[in-house]
């Protein structure tokens, strides 16, 4: 769809919308808009206002339902999120204050432990929150990844094409199918409920406040294109890897440390050995979750247009098989 989103047709459109929504509220457009982000399943636009930069958001077909679940969790007074000035939910559209700074420019290329180790337990108990609003969160059309579905919808994903598995790769992940059905049975039974899972939580999806009391108020997780409604503890995969990406002389024990930080309002219903084990788990069925992300994210995209994410399923799937990152 990214030749949809540079379309004179539909940024016209586009436009329109977000000109009436900033009349509403009182922002006029006062220059020119930029597109700093052009993806095949989402764009955003920047929009200067007298009153500082809004933030326009499109999504496609895969990933539309950011709209509604934003909505909602404005409407529940959600912390952690970046609250939208509007929202088109039939078009996955969404308008946003500027959010200040990315964690991602604060900590300039390093791994940031000391700020996600005030990150992660807050977030962390958003999903404790949330955990109630699991079937709500479904019915609002956010995924439904909770244990009990995953073993059909991995077998179904092994087969599908934009896997662009090989047969060999596809024999392996099938005879693989008895061990994930396991795991999944394992974390139903593990006694931590299913929540909104944000599932892409970096660096680059923080908005955060700065260092000194009261930063944790600041903070805001953005981009919640690829949220599911699964067992919280799956966050952890996209989470663990970006921060050991930006630091190669990170080593287990401070990542360690992060898990512990994240699972710290969980050990009032269960003892840490307990959540260690399940955290192991969940990063094992969470493979198949991201697969399941870049699925829904090329949705809608002709293969012709998926570029460099073409083997990006296919390539989550086959991470079942290496070691997980803790």
């Amino acid at each position: 769809m990214s030749s949809a989103w540079t379309d004179v047709a539909w940024r016209r459109e586009a436009l329109g919308w977000v000109d009436d929504q900033l009349r509403r509220l009182g922002r006029p457009r006062v220059g020119a808009v930029a597109q700093p982000h052009v993806r095949p399943w989402s764009t955003v636009l920047t929009v200067p206002t007298a009153t500082g930069p809004v933030w326009f958001k499109a999504a496609g077909p895969g990933t539309a339902y950011e709209a509604r679940l934003l909505r909602e969790l404005a409407v529940w007074g959600t912390r952690m999120i970046l609250e939208p000035l509007a929202v088109e939910p039939d078009r996955g559209w969404l308008l946003f204050p500027d959010g200040g700074t990315r964690l991602r420019d604060r900590l300039a290329g390093a791994a940031g432990v000391a700020e996600w180790r005030r990150v992660l337990p807050a977030y962390a108990e958003v999903q404790r929150g949330l955990a109630r609003r699991a079937g709500e969160l479904v019915e609002l059309g956010v995924p439904d990844l909770r244990p009990g579905s995953m073993p059909g919808l991995f077998a179904r994903l092994v087969d599908e094409p934009v896997a662009g598995l090989a047969e060999s790769d596809r024999g392996r992940l099938r005879a693989l199918l008895p061990d994930y059905s396991r795991w999944c049975a394992e974390l139903a039974s593990s006694g931590i409920a299913p929540s909104l899972q944000h599932d892409d939580l970096h660096d680059g999806n923080v908005f955060s406040g700065p260092a000194g009391d009261g930063a944790a108020d600041r903070d805001r997780i953005f981009d919640w294109g690829d949220a599911v409604v699964a067992h919280p503890f799956g966050t952890l995969l996209a989470t663990l890897r970006s921060i050991a990406s930006r630091d190669a002389t990170l080593g287990r024990s401070e990542l360690t440390r992060l898990r512990d930080a994240y699972l710290e309002p969980w050990t009032t219903d269960q003892p840490r050995p307990a959540l260690n084990e399940t955290v192991r788990t969940a990063l094992r069925v969470g493979a198949v979750g991201r697969a399941f992300a870049w699925e829904r994210a090329l949705s809608g995209v002709p293969p012709e247009a998926h570029g460099d994410y073409a083997g990006a399923v296919g390539e989550w799937l086959l991470e079942l098989f290496e070691p997980t990152v803790i």
